[in-house]
């Protein structure tokens, strides 16, 4: 039986020690998504009036290079994580949330108001219910996929948790670069998902001590206000 450990542990040292990275980029020109502001809270206004959010003169670009998800398909490696989405200033915070299948998110609540996260989705349903200032919620994904979160008490309210199929698995920083590390060798599908744009797939081989790359670009098509399509 310690044999059969030590050869075990043995094995998995070799992987470790002949995994490499691989390094990416996102490349996104356009502006894609539409950012909403939360109108008057209505019946469930509590305390202090919580102040509207707005974009913070954020660059847009930047916005949406880390709101592509990235993460390799197939039965890997995975660890789950404990994660957390808050509700604040009547916004999710954050709102987009890349985790391994497995692991659990939390949802606190931060601002003076109620609310009620909520997810129809596939991959994971739930209604968390009604609840104030101070309170939270637990929910667990135990399946894969994309699990899109909004609130019954303010529609302007969405966020998106990535439930990836192993651990590796990231987003984009603000200049579009990422990195999935300790890649086995092997051959794999690298998947880049972003909300308004949707999937793009890869095929990377990754060799033994030797980094990989690869470079995804994000089409867009280009939106024209409602009043513009109507005229046509």
């Amino acid at each position: 039986m310690r044999r059969a450990t030590a050869a075990i542990a043995f094995a998995l040292s070799l992987c470790v020690l002949s995994a490499a990275d691989i390094q990416g980029t996102l490349v996104v020109e356009h502006k894609l998504t539409h950012r909403n502001v939360t109108a008057s809270v209505g019946p469930y206004q509590r305390g202090a009036v919580v102040p509207l959010d707005t974009d913070r003169g954020e660059d847009p670009l930047a916005f949406e290079r880390t709101h592509t998800a990235v993460w390799l398909e197939g039965e890997l490696p995975s660890a789950s994580v404990a994660a957390n989405m808050e509700q604040r200033d009547r916004r999710f915070t954050p709102d987009l949330l890349v985790i391994p299948v497995g692991s659990t998110v939390s949802f606190p609540n931060g601002d003076t108001v109620f609310h009620n996260v909520f997810s129809l989705s596939k991959p994971k349903s739930f209604d968390l219910g009604n609840y104030p200032r101070g309170d939270t919620r637990l929910v667990s994904f135990p399946k894969p996929g994309i699990v899109f979160v909004n609130c019954r008490l303010h529609p302007n309210m969405a966020a998106v948790i990535v439930v990836t199929p192993n651990r590796f698995a990231t987003h984009g920083d603000p200049a579009g670069h990422f990195t999935l590390r300790d890649v086995p060798p092997g051959k794999y599908t690298v998947v880049a998902w972003h909300k308004t744009a949707g999937f793009f797939r890869q095929t990377i081989t990754v060799k033994q001590d030797e980094d990989a790359s690869v470079r995804f670009i994000i089409p867009i098509i280009d939106a024209k206000p409602a009043h513009e399509m109507a005229r046509r």
